[in-house]
């Protein structure tokens, strides 16, 4: 491949100058070479599962609409091992959330980011690098959302289709809650379907989703098993400030311009933000301490 960044030690195959070029601008495939990985085998997934915070394993049913209201989201009835252990059957979807903090999870995540990171010098430093195992049923569908990262989304076993929708049809007040952590789901308009790109994941294939791109997805027929490695960068974590500034004065009744309209009053806006956030600093620290501890900011 003319311009290629060809990946060894982990195993991803990708055009580096096409990586450069379109990275966080459209959805696009690339290779993985992790699909006989053991890490990845049901066995060593519900060792996984026991060395997670349970607030970071996240299941339900599978059989789910694209347009799930999220406070409606049926349970199985099943514990974690035992939805693992019966994924072929059980008609369950799962997530494990942050599973670097398992060192040989965290070394896959690091040696693909290390590939893209070389490949794309100059142009991006990736902070905040985080990895997601999703475990699910035959036919089972992920409903409509974006992600609030940069995402390579590597499909294991199984197959996938992931239908990826312009960033455009989302509105600036869409964009700012899920910025300010409400729930990843979103109202799906089913006469937008017409203007999705649907890519076919199967083993060892991964397709890059841009920042705040919506898509949805169908399991095929059978187990699938992804890879999702994420990271931010300086800029994507700006974006994502001034996304919350905005909810902040839309709370209070104004209507905020969008993001990106302006760069002198985008940049006001973060200074704002950060200095809002430096002053309260001492404010909760201090409500830490009364707390007994916690988290410090």
């Amino acid at each position: 491949m003319s311009g290629s960044f060809i990946g060894t030690a982990v195993g991803l195959d990708f055009d580096g100058t096409e990586m450069r070029r379109d990275i966080n601008r459209r959805a696009f495939t690339i290779r993985h070479r992790l699909i006989d990985d053991p890490l990845f085998s049901l066995p060593a997934l519900i060792e996984l599962s026991r060395k997670l915070p349970e607030a970071d394993v996240e299941y339900n049913a599978g059989d789910l609409p694209v347009d799930m209201d999220p406070a409606a989201t049926p349970k199985t009835g099943l514990s974690v091992e035992e939805t693992i252990r019966r994924i072929e059957e059980c008609g369950s979807w799962m997530v494990m959330k942050f599973v670097e903090r398992v060192p040989e999870y965290g070394r896959v995540l690091d040696g693909c980011l290390d590939q893209l990171e070389a490949a794309i010098a100059g142009g991006i430093k990736m902070l905040r690098r985080e990895a997601f195992v999703f475990v699910s049923s035959p036919h089972s569908v992920t409903p409509y959302h974006f992600d609030p990262e940069y995402n390579f989304l590597l499909q294991i076993s199984g197959a996938k289709t992931v239908y990826v929708f312009p960033r455009a049809l989302l509105t600036e007040q869409e964009i700012e809650d899920r910025f300010t952590f409400s729930h990843r789901n979103l109202k799906f308009n089913e006469s937008n379907q017409r203007s999705a790109e649907a890519f076919l994941l199967s083993p060892g294939v991964g397709l890059h989703i841009p920042i705040a791109a919506p898509h949805w997805v169908r399991n095929g027929e059978s187990v699938s098993i992804s890879f999702s490695i994420t990271f931010r960068t300086a800029a994507s974590e700006r974006e994502a400030a001034l996304y919350r500034f905005n909810s902040k004065l839309r709370a209070r009744g104004f209507c905020p311009a969008p993001v990106h309209s302006s760069p002198l009053r985008d940049s006001m806006k973060l200074a704002t933000y950060h200095g809002l956030r430096f002053a309260l600093r001492p404010a909760k620290m201090l409500l830490g301490q009364r707390n007994g501890g916690g988290r410090r900011y």
